[in-house]
């Protein structure tokens, strides 16, 4: 039960709506115990025949009205409960959806899509029904239980304890179904992670499975899937299917013993046939608590297997947090120093990138070449701080990277990934995505014209209020990155990182998408990653990576003059370019 603790500041906040509705709870429970006295002492008065009509009409009307009160507060216990029970959800999302929005890479890296979904969805449904009806059933038994069972015993002890006398086995049998339940219902949740996360990959990657006909070969990997989701629930079916049978027929024992002995104290005289009535009437009511119990101990038990999930990714630290003595700076200028930068993947033993050491005045463009797998990406992640680096090895403005508050590190970097991923909405949100506050018309024309996609996407019908599509599906490898290029041009950034973000589009546009970037980013520092030889010939630092380290240093004329990578690079492109055209 340990694992509900995350949920105490939401219950601290909102005691009294709880409070408000478990007393009109217990006001409910108060006026259900009065009803099989007042059949009881009805029964009595009938069976000696002192009953008037005026007394008739006085304990129907007695029934009646406790009836109406009943049916009042229950209402009002309901709106309490259940409403706030519909506020915890929303509480719980909220914290779940901001929590998984800061979390770092790494935890992407053992993550799957569907399995999150799945936890926001089952999982806080499944704590919602154990805050609220959970919650409900346990006070309801307890009091009706604790009562009936009172006074049960101050009506006639030896009768009340002979009717009650299988309730100790029916404890046992609930507490042991309770800890299955708790066992199968986790496997049912994991099951339906797998099944969401089969669905929400073949989904994604459609255009694939269509190209490479892999439509039966998906199918049968789903029908395996949800097989296994269905035996898993199954499996759950089954104790449900054993529990609740169990528990009627030791039930029915209680009532099998009530009518037995009771019915020979009755005819004996030692006890009258009212209270027979009303002991009957409290043991019709110790049916549903006993029930009850079984639906509680379920339904918190799958509470509490959801809530262990949801706090997994609630409990993960996270990396990006703001520093407790942070650096003195509104404004980034734009200025990076690289300190004999080490790093390591999480988990993985080899560097990704070894003793790497630069200046970068404030202003100047800096390009990083090298081939697939030589750390070019790596060390974009950390100089954006996605990955958090070594101590005093990143400096910003002469400031230690880790000492920058955050907020002013992500408004004052822009950054365009290799890999391109655009919402979907129109061009025109994608793009203002990437500026604080309101965007201006004039600066979205701006970085559209300089990324050249201005005139492609006003060819559109809807021109820049164009939908993209999931994932922006209905443009090109080529249109989505320049889509993204003015993104991160929108924000006018103090730092530009465009890590390969050309690969898509031809040599004549990406030479025209570069000329446009220095002409809009004069006195800007820029950082540009490529594997192509084009792209960075321009720069005043070109950086030459293999395997993590850096092997050649300077500007192009310098690079290309010495034998090394980068002019290898140089004459490899030279001659493809060269084959291509003739």
């Amino acid at each position: 039960m340990s694992s509900f603790k995350t949920l105490f500041p939401f219950l601290r906040q909102h005691w009294r709506k709880y409070a408000a509705g478990l007393t009109w709870l217990l006001v409910v429970d108060a006026l259900q115990l009065v009803i099989p006295l007042v059949l009881g002492r009805f029964t009595d008065a009938l069976q000696g025949g002192s009953l008037s009509p005026h007394q008739t009409w006085a304990y129907a009307l007695l029934i009646m009205g406790s009836a109406l009160v009943v049916a009042g507060c229950r209402y009002l216990w309901r709106m309490y409960l259940n409403g706030t029970s519909r506020l915890m959800e929303r509480w719980l999302r909220d914290r779940l959806f901001a929590r998984l929005l800061v979390l770092p890479p790494e935890f992407y890296d053992h993550n799957r899509t569907g399995d999150l979904m799945a936890r926001m969805t089952n999982d806080v449904n499944a704590v919602r029904m154990a805050m609220n009806f959970g919650l409900v059933m346990l006070t309801d038994s307890l009091i009706t239980t604790v009562s009936a069972i009172a006074i049960m015993l101050y009506t006639d002890a030896a009768l009340a304890a002979a009717a009650l006398l299988p309730m100790p086995l029916t404890a046992v049998v609930v507490i042991r179904a309770g800890q299955i339940i708790h066992v199968r219902f986790r496997k049912v949740q994991e099951a339906f992670s797998n099944l969401t996360n089969r669905v929400q990959e073949n989904l994604a990657g459609i255009r694939v499975v269509q190209a490479f006909a892999q439509q039966e070969a998906e199918i049968a990997k789903f029908t395996s899937s949800n097989s296994h989701n269905f035996h898993a629930n199954l499996h759950l079916a089954r104790i449900s299917a054993f529990f609740f049978p169990v528990v009627q027929y030791l039930v029915s024992l209680s009532f099998l013993v009530m009518l037995g002995y009771g019915g020979s104290k009755v005819m004996h005289g030692t006890l009258t046939l009212g209270s027979f009535v009303a002991m009957n009437g409290y043991l019709a009511m110790l049916v549903w608590p006993v029930m009850a119990i079984g639906w509680v101990i379920n339904m918190v038990q799958r509470g509490a297997a959801s809530m262990g999930r949801l706090n997994a990714i609630l409990e993960t630290a996270t990396h990006f947090q703001d520093p407790v003595n942070p650096a003195p700076v509104e404004h980034l200028a734009g200025s990076v120093e690289l300190r004999d930068l080490s790093f390591t993947y999480p988990g993985s033993t080899k560097p990704a990138l070894t003793g790497i050491s630069l200046k970068l005045p404030a202003g100047s463009t800096l390009a990083v070449v090298g081939k697939t797998g030589s750390g070019k990406s790596t060390l974009a992640a950390i100089l954006l701080r996605l990955y958090e680096p070594p101590a005093g090895a990143v400096l910003v403005d002469g400031y230690d990277l880790r000492d920058i508050p955050l907020e002013i590190l992500r408004r004052d970097l822009g950054y365009v990934p290799q890999d391109t991923f655009l919402f979907s909405t129109t061009i025109r949100e994608n793009i203002a995505l990437g500026a604080p506050g309101e965007v201006r018309e004039g600066d979205i024309i701006t970085a559209t014209q300089a990324a050249h996609i201005y005139n492609e996407a006003t060819a559109f019908p809807a021109g820049l209020d164009t939908m993209v599509g999931e994932r922006g599906i209905t443009l090109s490898g080529g249109q989505k990155q320049r889509v993204a290029i003015a993104r991160a041009l929108v924000k006018d950034p103090a730092i530009l990182i465009l890590d390969d973000c050309l690969s898509a589009v031809d040599a004549r546009t990406e030479e025209q998408v570069l000329a446009s970037l220095r002409r809009l980013r004069q006195g800007k520092t820029t950082i540009i990653i490529s594997h192509r030889v084009s792209a960075v010939r321009e720069a005043d630092q070109i950086l030459v990576l293999a395997e993590g380290r850096v092997v050649d240093q300077g500007n192009h004329r310098e690079l290309v003059e010495r034998p090394g990578l980068y002019r290898g690079m140089y004459l490899q492109q030279l001659l493809e370019e060269k084959l291509a055209s003739d």
